[in-house]
């Protein structure tokens, strides 16, 4: 992701694991705090051109990575971020907050965005798109991404992104299909 991505190596999780694991989002956070820190007031996201909020939540490390950035120290924060959320399934919430603080610290280097309460029906976000197409497969829901860049500085172009797949021997969805796949699924 780091090298062929580029853009932000992001977690992504259901609403159901975030209100488990009590994650606030960041905005509500700098809301809570932007008496004693005015800057908080001032950097409030209410002009976000794609959607009304941010999904971003906590930043995270795992507790057995060094400084959290490396390639590997990513990889495991992201590999014992999915494991939690299949260990937590079936834990009360105070239960499965301990275990999150035993196992991760923040701040880190990876971020944390909800998906959607109601997923496709609500919002057609990256987070979302993933999230569904776990939730369909029967796995957990945690997912990981990363948006490519293009050598201009912008995101991959959609031609770009499906050469990448092909010359890489990778599967090309496009989010409309799985916009589609979730309608059949869901009804």
């Amino acid at each position: 992701m780091r090298k062929d991505g580029g853009g932000l190596i992001f977690l992504m999780t259901s609403k159901e694991i975030a209100d488990k694991l009590k994650l606030p989002f960041l905005s509500d956070m700098y809301s809570c705090i932007k008496d004693k820190y005015p800057v908080l007031k001032e950097l409030v996201p209410n002009d976000i051109p794609y959607d009304s909020k941010s999904s971003f939540s906590l930043y995270i490390n795992h507790r057995q990575t060094f400084t959290g950035i490396t390639d590997i120290d990513r990889s495991l924060t992201m590999k014992q971020f999915a494991n939690l959320t299949k260990k937590i399934k079936n834990l009360d919430d105070g239960f499965a907050t301990k275990i999150f603080g035993k196992e991760f610290r923040s701040p880190g280097h990876i971020p944390i965005c909800v998906a959607a309460d109601s997923l496709l029906d609500e919002r057609k976000g990256h987070t979302e798109l993933v999230i569904s197409m776990m939730k369909m497969a029967g796995l957990p829901p945690s997912g990981s991404g990363c948006e490519m860049m293009g050598n201009n500085g912008r995101a991959l172009t959609k031609e770009n992104a499906k050469k990448y797949a092909e010359d890489n021997n990778l599967v090309f969805i496009e989010g409309k299909e799985i916009v589609e796949a979730w309608k059949k699924w869901s009804k």
